[in-house]
């Protein structure tokens, strides 16, 4: 385990909210979901981009009998988990814009004036969880990306940056816990990374909180208004930690999170390379599903990427998007042409990507499902988002999104439909959400009318 850096800290900051006791276990479900994720992939998708053209993502059909394209046909085998949705808008301001939808999508609001909606979960559903919220990015603040290309708003206006760093989260969360070896994500016996060190990780954050606070405090008076916003939430967060830690909480408890456990196998080299950014995707989300299952916390964010992404995906790999010969990127892709056509170069790639990212969201529910919970499973009792900021990738319009839904979300959810919303407003969709996680919400965002009809069981 390595020692607890001052730039670790941080960094984590975005997502560090609390940290106390572990669990023995998830809790079970209450009528109410437990937890909820947003999974957010860059650039939109092949939606309906010409007249009479037919969506590659959405699916198309009635409400219980419909069927799904070739872009979510991985999913043909959790159909009955999933909520399948066609006519949901994010409004028309900046359509045509990959910033403006970036600013909307968890906001639900026009230029990311509002809080998001993993923030105000946070600060509602999650208050009482150790972790309020944990945001955590694959590759979302390389190559200088802008702060419209990062998706979460704890104020009106003002977005914060991931952390991108794993193995960073990891220690963050669980400090003397273990990583490393190959195989399972909870509870693993791979090999770890390093031994115990003489200093326990309650003594290293505390002296690590002590050293930063009195840097913030030397910033406070040289910063505007917006970002001494910022940093006032930061540094609120920095007393919770300190409060807990003086209240002798232990970094973990027993039973499944007694040796808690990720696979850093792939995480070495230069992890801001493209052929890096599978095993930084697939280890962000093992950090999720074990900080939940260990009662971390209730709120998660994974970003991947950023809009107008450069990622080179022919580089992934073992993959049917991979070819050595040419680099695809993802905004490069999505600007396809108008025609759905599998023999156009950048059409079949982006169709493939496409398919890899609902791969990768099917990989977070499987792993959920693979953990009892309840008379079920952590799905049950979960809510699991995929999201983008645009819909089709190709002229960026902001109706018609791509958004699932899927998990029970503790019976509140009745999941294996396809809800036709007319030209609903996806700030409902959150309204719905937010209530199925037994929070008080009747309006959010831009044009809300309340929760989104079809949602709650």
């Amino acid at each position: 385990m390595r020692p607890l850096r001052r730039r670790d800290l941080l960094t984590g900051l975005a997502a560090a909210c609390g940290l106390g006791a572990l669990p023995r276990r998830a809790r079970a479900a209450s009528g109410v979901a437990q937890r909820i994720v947003f999974f957010y992939v860059p650039d939109g998708v092949p939606g309906p981009s010409g007249v009479g053209e037919a969506s590659d993502f959405h699916a198309s059909g009635s409400e219980y009998d419909f069927s799904l394209p070739t872009c979510t046909s991985p999913l043909e085998a959790w159909k009955g988990q999933c909520l399948f949705f066609t006519g949901l808008s994010m409004g028309s301001t900046d359509a045509g814009s990959h910033p403006g939808g970036a600013k909307k999508l968890l906001t639900a609001a026009d230029y990311g004036n509002n809080e998001s909606i993993d923030q105000y979960l946070a600060r509602t559903a999650g208050a009482s969880s150790p972790w309020r919220q944990l945001y955590v990015g694959a590759q979302a603040t390389h190559n200088s990306s802008s702060s419209d290309q990062h998706i979460s708003y704890p104020v009106a206006g003002s977005s914060i940056p991931p952390e991108d760093d794993p193995r960073v989260v990891f220690d963050n969360l669980f400090g003397g816990g273990t990583s490393g070896g190959t195989g399972g994500t909870s509870g693993g016996t791979g090999g770890a990374s390093g031994g115990t060190v003489e200093t326990t990780a309650t003594d290293r954050r505390r002296l690590v909180i002590d050293t930063v606070m009195n840097d913030l405090r030397d910033l406070q008076g040289q910063l505007g208004t917006v970002e001494k916003t910022k940093l006032d939430l930061h540094m609120e967060s920095l007393y919770e930690l300190e409060n807990r830690l003086e209240g002798g909480d232990p970094v973990t408890d027993s039973g499944s999170c007694e040796e808690p456990w990720i696979d850093e196998s792939g995480l070495t080299g230069d992890l801001s390379a493209p052929e890096s950014f599978p095993a930084i995707l697939k280890a962000q989300i093992d950090n999720v599903v074990l900080a939940m299952e260990c009662g971390l916390t209730k709120v998660a964010t994974i970003q991947c990427s950023y809009h107008t992404s450069e990622l080179i995906m022919s580089r992934f790999s073992g993959t049917e998007m991979y070819d050595p010969s040419y680099d695809m990127r993802s905004h490069q892709a999505s600007h396809y042409g108008d025609a759905h056509d599998e023999g156009k170069r950048e059409y079949a790639a982006f169709a493939q990507q496409r398919r890899w990212w609902v791969e990768q969201y099917r990989y977070l529910l499987e792993q959920l499902d693979a953990r009892s919970e309840g008379d079920g499973t952590m799905l049950d009792n979960s809510i699991v988002v995929f999201c983008t900021e645009v819909c089709d990738g190709n002229n960026h319009l902001h109706d018609n999104m791509p958004f699932l839904v899927a998990g029970g979300a503790g019976g509140r959810i009745r999941p294996g439909r396809l809800l036709n919303t007319g030209y609903a407003r996806h700030g409902d969709l959150w309204v719905a959400l937010a209530q199925a996680m037994g929070v008080d919400c009747w309006r959010f965002g831009d044009a809300s009318s309340g929760p989104l009809s079809g949602v709650l069981d």
